[in-house]
């Protein structure tokens, strides 16, 4: 990989860490790259770990260290989640505006019609709201993020 590709790959991996995109994929005919972060820690380590990868080979999946979405403490394997998805094409955003407080965090209790986030589709707010009661176990989008139709958003687990 010449050095103009891991200076532009390290621009992009910055970008992503100061917008709080948690997930990002792009194809190009001689290029992969997917990179998901965990949280917003660790990102350099991720940026050294994709650019000796990258350097090694210019093509497949190039998952970071850590790899993980948005935000997801460890949960039994068995446990039965309900997922609340997406019911529209838009971007997520966890509170009603930057500054705010979000909706809801992991660990809180939700009831059935309680807004959890808001998915922005051509400069409409659409409010999501909860179709289970439970605790919010785990945020599955980041705030910016694009969404699409049927993405989960939150898994709760039911009461």
């Amino acid at each position: 990989m010449d050095s103009n590709k891991l200076k532009e790959l390290r621009e992009l991996v910055d970008f992503l860490k100061e917008n709080g995109i948690a997930e990002f994929e792009m194809e190009r005919t001689d290029l992969k790259v997917r990179i998901k972060f965990a949280g917003a820690a660790g990102a350099s380590a991720t940026d050294l770990a994709l650019a000796q990868q990258l350097a090694a080979s210019t093509a497949g999946s190039v998952p970071g260290p850590g790899a993980a979405t948005a935000e997801q403490p460890p949960a039994e394997a068995t446990e039965k989640l309900h997922e609340v998805k997406s019911p529209i094409v838009g971007t997520f955003y966890d509170s009603p505006s930057p500054g705010t407080p979000t909706f809801v965090k992991i660990g809180d209790q939700v009831e059935v019609g309680q807004v959890l986030c808001i998915v922005e589709a051509m400069k409409l707010m659409n409010e999501i709201e909860s179709d289970v009661a439970g605790e919010v176990v785990q945020r599955i989008a980041a705030t910016g993020q694009p969404v699409e139709y049927g993405q989960p958003l939150f898994a709760i687990r039911p009461r």
